[in-house]
């Protein structure tokens, strides 16, 4: 059985600033390059951009091989191979979204070695991610073969054609008519496009609720208290930011400040704390926590959608380098994004977070720090409203959201968007 090997590497001018990674699989038995991938990721660091050209090494074998094949992980980046070999703690929660990802890859490989190699080892792979950069600098798409080509036009790697977006790499948006507007940290779902709402999905969660949000409540309610994250560097340029992880700015960090004020006040008495793995989410949980004296917990399922090879970008770049498939994306809740999740994806994983949430602290109030999508899930499920209605809402940087859940089923939407602690 053939096996293989994949040098990989990512950096970023700036660090954070324009990021890119490369990935080279070779055959191991002779050496020979049988598959190359790069791509510019928008605003990143470099240990994000290592472990996406980690992660487009993994893919690149999966599509030439399939599961089980055998494959040794050469790279430079020391934190990834000891953090994937297990020998390192992930001690940057903004990693672990991306560790996570390589390493449900890694398992359906056979990887014998995770190991370091010395930057002079691995030119070929610094060389994709500096040719992807430089591309990008001017423009254009990285090709394989050292080449650019205008941006949208199709790429070629390791002899396959692929389109233009490659493995998911950093995220941007832009202004569209539509995404949500933090799910890109961006604009205003007034400017969004109407969509088709699937019925079906009402009937489903008219089934599975049987309150009718008239009568009485049953019983103490469990309270969600709904805090979307202080301000980040893309939200500030309105760039898609999903598994990215920028750090809140000066202003965000003040953001935060605010709500966690207002949140240590009567008539707010939280008992629990749950946050979003992503770093910006941390540090605004850490800020209502280090004021309410309370412990913060994670919880994966919170994470914001993975924007795939739009993180970091605007609307405007999205939509003039993946015309077809944003049009398709904004069409169709079921369609992810070039390399990343589709919002009826994050729809199902954060209604389990819901349950879970329910579950273990029923009757109490629960604080949970997340995103733009995640949060606009969790109303759209209290509403009973469809995946379209995501495109229907707007919520600002830093506001409080808040439903309350009964035993009998019915949920309340009691407060939406509110800023009026940002004034």
């Amino acid at each position: 059985m053939t096996s293989y090997v994949i040098e990989a590497d990512g950096g970023s001018r700036g660090n954070p600033g324009p990021a890119g990674y490369g990935a080279v699989v070779k055959d191991a038995s002779d050496g020979q390059v049988v598959a190359e991938a790069a791509e510019a990721i928008g605003v990143a660091t470099n240990n994000v951009a290592e472990y996406r050209g980690l992660i487009a090494g993994l893919r690149s074998v999966l599509e030439l091989a399939g599961d089980g094949a055998e494959v040794a992980v050469r790279m430079d980046s020391k934190l990834v191979v000891e953090q994937m070999a297990g020998r390192w703690k992930i001690k940057n929660e903004g990693l672990r979204p991306l560790a996570l990802e390589a390493a449900k890859l890694a398992r359906r490989l056979r990887v014998t070695e995770w190991t370091w190699i010395p930057r002079a080892h691995n030119q070929h792979a610094d060389r994709l991610a500096n040719e992807a950069m430089d591309a990008a600098a001017k423009g254009l798409t990285w090709k394989a073969g050292g080449s650019a080509a205008p941006e949208g036009s199709t790429r070629v790697s390791g002899g396959q054609k692929a389109d233009a977006t490659g493995d998911a790499g950093t995220r941007s948006r832009a202004q569209r008519p539509t995404p949500l507007a933090e799910q890109t940290d961006l604009l205003d779902a007034g400017d969004i496009p109407a969509l088709s709402a699937p019925t079906a999905s009402v009937a489903a969660a008219q089934q599975r609720t049987s309150g009718t949000g008239w009568s009485p409540p049953t019983r103490v309610a469990t309270s969600l208290i709904l805090l979307r994250h202080g301000e980040t560097s893309l939200s500030v340029e309105r760039r898609f930011s999903g598994l990215g992880d920028p750090e809140l700015t000066p202003n965000g960090l003040a953001q935060a400040a605010a709500a966690a004020e207002k949140l240590s006040r009567d008539p707010y008495k939280l008992d629990v704390i749950v946050t979003s793995l992503l770093g910006r989410a941390q540090q605004t949980a850490a800020a209502v926590a280090a004021r309410t004296g309370l412990d913060v917990e994670t919880d994966e399922d919170l994470r914001e959608t993975d924007f795939g090879a739009w993180e970091g970008h605007t609307f405007t770049e999205v939509q003039r380098r993946w015309p077809a498939e944003l049009a398709a994306w904004l069409a169709d809740p079921d369609t992810p994004p070039p390399g990343g999740e589709s919002f009826a994806a994050v729809g199902r994983r954060v209604e389990r977070a819901q349950r879970r949430l329910m579950d273990t602290y029923e009757g109490r109030t629960v604080l949970v720090v997340s995103h733009v999508t995640p949060i606009k899930t969790l109303l759209r499920l209290a509403l009973l409203a469809p995946p379209a209605a995501l495109y229907r809402m707007h919520l600002d940087l830093a506001c409080l959201s808040l439903i309350e859940h009964y035993a009998d089923g019915q949920a309340v939407v009691k407060t939406f968007n509110d800023t009026s602690h940002l004034r």
